[in-house]
């Protein structure tokens, strides 16, 4: 039709008067013939193919490849031949393509997980990619998602907008799936070798697919936030295996502040870095952001547990003296766990005042300056509660009934009902 057409230009109408308008009446009559031939195709049962090849002719290839051509778009500007297929047509064929591709790309990303599940099953090692564990996972979601929307856009832009929420769903359901499968293995595969290497990978494989979502695929935030909510879930209970074994090293370790009454408190701080530092090559094959992160809960499992050892009530110290002496080892404490996690790639700044902070109350004598560090405290922690502070003033044995309960209700003006944006003090029960 289109070499006719270009011939129809560049023969006939040189030959005839301009009024005989040879183009259009040319034009007009291939355009019902071959309109004829796509409603009579558009009439049979197609398959999933014949029926995308259909709308590809109907709203791309004949509307932008013939009639847009360089050679006939001037000539038929004016003739309006309008579409192959009449609208209502159009539409139903594509929400049957809607439809088809979801449920295409859902039974393709089932089959995936179930490979990947059964590599996990099979004990089979990852790959290893850069000193990183690797999945091919995430790379095959990508694609199977970044081919259904090529090909709707090969149609239309307009579809590729409209497959791009489709797709977003089955995206949303399949991380779920994927949140499930992988809770089940950590559950079942604990003795299998490749354990450990297999939980890294699936952590590494949440790099890949915030990337995508974030830079590829322009999701929007609201959509996003749902998104990465089951990554976000995957990947802590990844952090918590990992760390499980460390984190049951260093409790005896934890209870030794307590036990021997702060007496020797650098010493066991010491063992307890020294102990994190022999443990931390086991989580290199993590993806570099995620070892920050993963240190960052290491980060945050010191500072809990030290606060913890504080709050037991087994040390009560009388005098001023004896609290600005605990007060001091305590700013020391602090100073090395924030050296050495921030050295390793913890960013937790937020941490930084969790145990100076406490360390300034412990040494303050004055009621009022007290109330003033509990104020500005409970600003930075809002589940420092007063459970937490009765704990630590515990320790200050010469402050009175009345001087404690003032001191407590700073916490009624201070914290209300506001919510941490990440917790700390709400990971700590206190009697």
């Amino acid at each position: 039709m289109k070499e006719d057409l270009e011939a129809v230009v560049e023969r006939l109408k040189p030959l005839f008067p301009a009024e005989f308008g040879v183009v259009a009446a040319y034009a007009e009559s291939y355009h019902q013939h071959f309109a004829a031939h796509v409603a009579a195709t558009a009439q049979f049962e197609l398959c999933e193919r014949d029926a995308f090849m259909l709308l590809v002719w109907v709203q791309n290839l004949y509307p932008n490849d013939i009639l847009n051509s360089p050679k006939l778009v001037g000539e038929l500007q004016g003739v309006g031949l309008g579409s192959l297929l009449p609208p209502k047509q159009i539409r139903l064929l594509e929400a049957t393509f809607l439809s088809n591709e979801a449920a295409n790309v859902k039974e393709l990303m089932t089959r995936a997980l179930e490979l990947e599940a059964q590599r996990w099953a099979e004990d089979v090692p990852p790959q290893r990619l850069d000193g990183h564990c690797h999945s091919e996972l995430a790379i095959d979601i990508i694609q199977i998602i970044s081919q259904a929307q090529a090909k709707a856009e090969s149609i239309t832009l307009d579809l590729g907008s409209q497959i791009r929420q489709v797709l977003l769903v089955e995206l949303l359901a399949f991380l779920r799936s994927y949140q499930h499968d992988f809770n089940e293995f950590l559950e079942r595969g604990k003795r299998l070798r490749s354990y450990r290497a297999n939980v890294i990978a699936n952590i590494n494989n949440c790099l890949s697919f915030r990337t995508s979502m974030e830079q590829k695929w322009q999701v929007p935030q609201d959509t996003l936030s749902l998104l990465l909510g089951p990554l976000g879930e995957l990947k802590s209970h990844g952090f918590s295996t990992l760390l499980q074994s460390l984190c049951e090293d260093l409790k005896p370790l934890f209870k030794r502040f307590s036990h021997t009454r702060w007496a020797v408190p650098m010493e066991t701080l010491e063992k307890i870095i020294a102990t994190v530092g022999v443990r931390l090559p086991e989580f290199s094959e993590l993806q570099d952001c995620f070892q920050e992160e993963l240190m960052e809960a290491v980060h945050l499992h010191l500072v809990k547990e030290y606060i913890i050892q504080l709050s037991k009530r087994r040390l009560i110290l009388k005098t001023a003296e004896q609290q600005q002496q605990l007060a001091a080892h305590i700013l020391a404490n602090a100073d090395a766990i924030q050296h050495f996690c921030t050295e390793h790639g913890s960013r937790a700044t937020w941490l930084q005042p969790a145990l100076r902070t406490l360390a300034e109350i412990v040494r303050l004598q004055d009621p009022s300056a007290i109330k003033i560090e509990v104020a500005t405290y409970a600003t930075c922690y809002p589940d420092f509660s007063k459970g937490h502070l009765s704990a630590i003033l515990a320790i200050k044995g010469n402050l009175s009934n009345s001087d404690v309960k003032s001191i407590r209700s700073i916490l009624d003006v201070s914290t209300g009902t506001q919510e941490p944006s990440r917790p700390l003090f709400s990971l700590i029960k206190v009697g």
